[in-house]
This record gives structure tokens, C-alpha cells and sequence, in this order.
């Protein structure tokens, strides 16, 4: 059973993220062709998930499911309890009822964490409305209980719940660019 994450922590987590990718904003990244000049770092949505918390970063040059540890060692030396991915490996991790693979980072003074692309780069977006937006609804749709889970609180299902099709499943693909939405049911 998992322990409940204090709310201060992952505020500080997500807050020195969202410090850590501002900073880089104004420094490395700064006057490179690719950045969204109407867009600012934003992390959206972060929530408890496997030991750490997941939610959404968006940037002027991309938009990533990230994951990161709550407690981690500024700097981290290998430890065989708490192992951290290594810098360009990849772990697959399931979020809802998806499966994603998220590659390994690190920054120093701020530690690992795992990132799954989204959105690079980020100029089909309008503004930074739209860009939050749509990382609040990949989100939502991602922790949506799955179709059958819905009926569990208010008893059994009814025939027609029964014979109802399974709702088919999705490439991330077909999910970020509307696919999902527009097939049948």
C-alpha cells in the first residue's frame, strides 16, 4: 500500500520543476528557433503515481508527460533500493489504463526524472490557454476509470451495460491527435 504524499512535498517538487524549466528557458534555450514565444512554463495536473507524482510540463519547446521522484538526492549516487533511470534509458510505466515509455533525465541541483514526449515543438498551439488546456485533458482522459469501472459504485451493471462493446484502445497517437474522439463506439 502506498504511503499519502504530504501536499507541501509535491507542491515543492512541482514548483522547483517549474523553476528549474524556467531557468532553462532563460538560459540554454534562450533565442532558439524552436521555442513558442506566446507559450511559458507551466507543470499541470501533477498528482501522486508510483512513488513520486505525474503530470504535465509544458514549455515553449515541448509538452511531456513527466514523472518525478518527491524526495531525491540533488545529485543522485546509485542506490539499489531506490534506483534511479539512468539518463536516456527508458521505462515503460502505466498511467490509467495506458502503457508509455519515459525516458530518464537529470539536472543537477534538482535530480532525476522521466519524461514521455507529447508535444515538440509547440507551434500548433495558439496561446498558453490552449497549450494548458490540452494538457489538462490528455490528463483527464488518461485517469478517467475505464468504462466499466464507472457502473461499479451504483451496483450491479443492467443488461444493456452487460452487452455494451468494450471501448476499443488507443495509440498515444491516436489519442493526442483526436483520433479517439472521432472514432465510433
Amino acid at each position: 500500500m502506498t504511503q499519502p504524499v504530504p501536499s507541501s512535498a509535491l507542491q515543492a517538487r512541482v514548483d522547483a520543476l517549474e523553476a528549474l524549466f524556467d531557468a532553462i528557458a532563460r538560459t540554454r534555450m534562450r533565442d532558439v528557433p524552436l521555442l513558442h514565444a506566446g507559450l511559458a512554463v507551466r507543470a499541470v495536473g501533477f498528482e501522486p503515481l508510483d512513488g513520486g507524482a505525474l503530470g504535465v510540463l509544458v514549455t515553449p519547446w515541448f509538452m511531456n508527460l513527466v514523472w518525478l521522484p518527491l524526495d531525491p538526492a540533488p545529485d543522485p549516487a546509485p542506490d539499489p533500493a531506490r534506483p534511479a533511470l539512468a539518463v536516456g534509458a527508458s521505462r515503460t510505466r502505466a498511467v490509467g489504463a495506458e502503457r508509455f515509455e519515459f525516458i530518464g533525465a537529470c539536472e543537477p541541483g534538482f535530480g532525476p526524472f522521466e519524461a514521455c514526449s507529447l508535444f515538440s515543438p509547440m507551434f500548433e498551439f495558439a496561446d498558453q490557454a490552449a497549450a494548458v488546456a490540452t494538457a489538462a485533458q490528455v490528463l483527464a482522459i488518461l485517469r478517467a476509470p475505464p468504462a466499466g469501472d464507472a457502473a461499479a459504485g451504483a451496483g450491479a451493471p443492467g443488461p444493456a451495460a452487460a452487452a455494451a462493446p468494450a471501448a476499443p484502445a488507443y495509440s498515444r497517437r491516436a489519442l493526442l491527435f483526436g483520433r479517439a474522439a472521432a472514432a465510433p463506439r
